[in-house]
């Protein structure tokens, strides 16, 4: 129930065209064949020159370029995928390449975003942060913070995540804000974001926003994840051919995945929250799903915005549990049609953030072999950390 991104929707991948796969691109529509762009897919890592670290880099842009003049700028696009053009890079998921930066590794428009809020993201003192990784219940965790820090301004039946997708209540930073400080509610505290612990802007940790994180099983995060980019394939092609869950369980294991690797993107959360539970509250999925009522009092309470003894006699909790249900969500007209950011490289239909929102699918795509793999390298990964899936 969350975001990966790469141009998604409009945009169609790039990928290497076998003599068994050209088969399958013989029965695509012509104005799809003519988009699809054959590129070698690079089985390890391209190492580019190293980069000096972001804003030490930024100079860098400015710099002459062949049959230009040397003071002549760079767009703010142009001028990331400058940068990015000395970062590691991998091409093993299908859509788009992946950078390496800062240790993590993102799509590259996902990756232009984040360098744009490092750089300009400003955010409000009072702000609190919805941190995730892609395919861990954001758009729940959105539509939950949301309708507890507004449910003062809007009764029940004028609630906007009644007409409007969580995403639209509630802006990712590097996509929306980042862009155009006008694209989020000023009256509304909330922002989102997949970006690393240590990756996210200095404004965030010299403005004092409070932090929430939720992580889930990483099992169920690769199977929803494997769905969701499947999804943005063109239609009729053999999937398979292009994004198998083989080859998709491999990469993700070695931690080649969007903001990936996932251990470091919880431990990062992770250990904050240890130093820092008044900064920093750490959430996870199954518990969410195990007992919502409580802790979306616990959420509540962390952000300041507690629920009252009367609204508790109310019933106000149980109603918000209701609103932000999977089912509930999946319903709304707002999801069930349109598109999130449809004139930015992040495009993504409404329904496509609603699949199953269950616990345990993974049961469904792994044997045992491959389940105990993942969970012993979760596990090493997590080690003297504190924090284990296993023992959920």
């Amino acid at each position: 129930m969350d975001l990966v991104y790469g141009n998604m929707l409009h945009a169609v991948p790039t990928t290497v065209v076998t003599p068994q796969s050209s088969k399958n691109i013989k029965k695509m529509n012509p104005t799809l064949i003519s988009q699809w762009n054959p590129s070698p897919r690079v089985p390890k890592i391209v190492q580019s020159r190293q980069p000096r670290g972001i804003f030490n880099a930024l100079p860098l842009v400015h710099e002459a370029k062949e049959g230009g003049e040397a003071n002549a700028p760079l767009t703010p696009q142009g001028k990331y995928k400058e940068i990015m053009s000395r970062f590691p890079r991998r091409d093993d998921w299908v859509l788009q390449p992946l950078y390496q930066y800062q240790g993590f590794w993102y799509f590259r428009d996902y990756l232009i975003g984040l360098l744009a809020a490092q750089e300009n993201f400003k955010p409000q003192p009072s702000d609190i942060v919805l941190c995730t990784y892609p395919k861990t219940g954001t758009t729940w965790l959105k539509a939950l913070a949301y309708a507890i820090v507004t449910r003062s301004r809007f009764s029940d039946s004028e609630n906007p995540l009644l007409v409007k997708a969580p995403h639209d209540c509630v802006p990712f930073f590097e996509i929306d804000a980042a862009r155009n400080t006008s694209n989020r509610d000023p009256q509304v505290p909330l922002v989102a974001t997949h970006i690393p612990y240590t990756s996210l802007p200095t404004s965030i940790s010299e403005s004092g926003c409070k932090l929430v994180y939720l992580c889930r099983d990483p099992k169920d995060v690769l199977i929803s994840m494997w769905h969701f980019l499947r999804g943005k394939l063109p239609e009729g092609i053999d999937k398979d051919t292009y994004i198998n869950l083989n080859n998709s369980f491999e990469i993700f294991c070695e931690g080649i995945a969007s903001n990936g690797p996932y251990w470091d993107h919880v431990l990062g959360y992770w250990k904050v929250s240890v130093e820092s539970p008044e900064k920093v509250l750490f959430l996870v999925y199954e518990d969410l799903k195990k007992d919502t009522v409580s802790i979306v009092r616990k959420l509540a309470e962390f952000m300041g915005y507690p629920f009252t003894p009367e609204e508790e006699t109310r019933g106000v909790v149980q109603e918000i549990v209701e609103l932000c249900s999977f089912d509930s969500l999946k319903n709304l007209k707002a999801n069930t049609s349109g598109v999130y950011s449809p004139d930015s490289p992040y495009a993504v239909r409404n329904t496509e953030f609603f699949r199953k929102g269950t616990t345990g699918d993974w049961k469904n795509y792994f044997n045992e072999e491959m389940a105990a793999r993942l969970d012993q390298i979760i596990e090493e990964k997590l080690n003297g950390s504190g924090f284990s899936f296993l023992s959920r």
